[in-house]
């Protein structure tokens, strides 16, 4: 897995280009495209100053140690397209966050899908909603999105894209069904219709219930 030109570029045009340090969103001393003294040297102070040159340098290394912390926490294959937009996210959110994030977690289980939705939440700083970090969530999105249907084309056909046990609805059918049945059959042995007819209704209505409240809490996850 390697960064994109187009990964790069989405990196560079978003964090934007200063030859002197100022302060980011959140008060963080910055310089270049985006680099900060968490990333390594140079430490950024108030007076730092540099060309263009050693801005394309800097980043160069930052997106090489970003790149390897990516790559350290993913457990599938990904595409070059998909790998360089979790790289853009990582380097603007802190490797970090990206570890604990739920947009590594639909990652690792491979439900691409729904990773641009968790991507748009991650669209503040400092408490509020940043028009850029919007932006930036949408193109890093499209970036992740155009690479899966790439990644999707060239995946062995033995390797398992099927959802977690938990959001299976073939499961949890054949799970009611089988119940009903079981309930059925005891209440016509037993002659007590109405009253397992009725217990067999309130499970499956449990059921139901449980298998909304386990998806939508996965989907509510940040």
């Amino acid at each position: 897995m390697k960064i994109t030109h187009e990964g790069l570029a989405l990196i560079k045009q978003f964090e934007g280009f200063r030859s002197a340090a100022y302060r980011d969103a959140v008060g963080v001393w910055t310089i270049g495209f985006g680099h900060t003294s968490m990333a390594g040297k140079p430490e950024v102070t108030a007076s730092l100053k540099i060309s263009r040159e050693e801005a394309s340098e800097i980043l160069r290394k930052d997106v090489e140690m970003f790149s390897k912390g990516v790559t350290a926490e993913i457990r599938v294959p990904v595409s070059d397209a998909q790998f360089s937009a979790l790289v853009s996210f990582a380097y603007n959110v802190g490797l970090g966050n990206f570890r604990n994030s739920s947009v590594l977690a639909a990652i690792n289980r491979r439900d691409f899908e729904i990773v641009p939705r968790r991507l748009a939440l991650w669209n503040k700083a400092g408490g509020q909603v940043l028009p850029g970090l919007v932006k930036r969530r949408a193109a890093e999105a499209a970036l992740f999105m155009a690479g899966s249907k790439a990644n999707d084309a060239n995946l062995p056909v033995d390797v398992p894209k099927g959802k977690p046990v938990a959001q299976s609805k073939t499961l949890w059918s054949a799970l009611a069904a089988m119940l009903l049945a079981v309930l059925q059959f005891w209440a016509f042995a037993t002659f007590k219709l109405s009253l397992i007819l009725i217990l067999a209704s309130l499970l499956i209505a449990l059921a139901i219930i449980i298998y909304k409240r386990i998806k939508k809490s996965r989907e509510e996850a940040i």
